[in-house]
């Protein structure tokens, strides 16, 4: 009996890690009401594990301000565990973002690239994100998708 005890609380810890391992990482994503192109991101997103709440926002450029991604700027911008994602960028990049945690504001796939999610059929390889630093500094290239 002792035994059974033992295995079912390890059972039920194994499960309650397994929940806990695959919790979606929470995003908001600030986006034009009108943008055909941010509704399909963040369906690639949410496709991809992110929790993401979308906010309608009728002056994207004051949330671009506020964020400090202006310069970098995109249709829409996205807040994650402290960061900024700034327009089509793959998951890859936002993973690696995330796992890395670098002292910077965010990363950005500047403009509207027609390879990227959301915008059309991507090609691995093609696709540069650049990385945003603080005090509104140079960007960089973070990494290519």
């Amino acid at each position: 009996m002792k035994i059974l005890k033992q295995m079912m609380i390890c059972i039920a810890l194994t499960i309650a890690g397994v929940g806990i391992a695959q919790a979606a990482t929470a995003m908001t994503v600030y986006k034009s009401p009108t943008c055909g192109c941010c509704e399909k991101y963040i369906d690639y997103l949410r496709e991809n594990g992110y929790a993401v709440k979308a906010v309608n926002e009728s002056d994207m450029d004051a949330i671009k301000k506020r964020h400090g991604v202006s310069h970098v700027a995109s249709c829409h911008t996205a807040l994650v565990n402290g960061y900024v994602v700034e327009g089509h960028v793959p998951v890859a990049a936002i993973r690696k973002l995330l796992k890395e945690k670098p002292a910077i504001t965010g990363i950005s796939v500047p403009g509207m690239q027609m390879n990227s999610p959301g915008m059309g059929e991507m090609k691995k390889g093609t696709l540069t994100v650049y990385a945003v630093p603080k005090r509104k500094r140079e960007p960089y290239v973070f990494s290519v998708e």
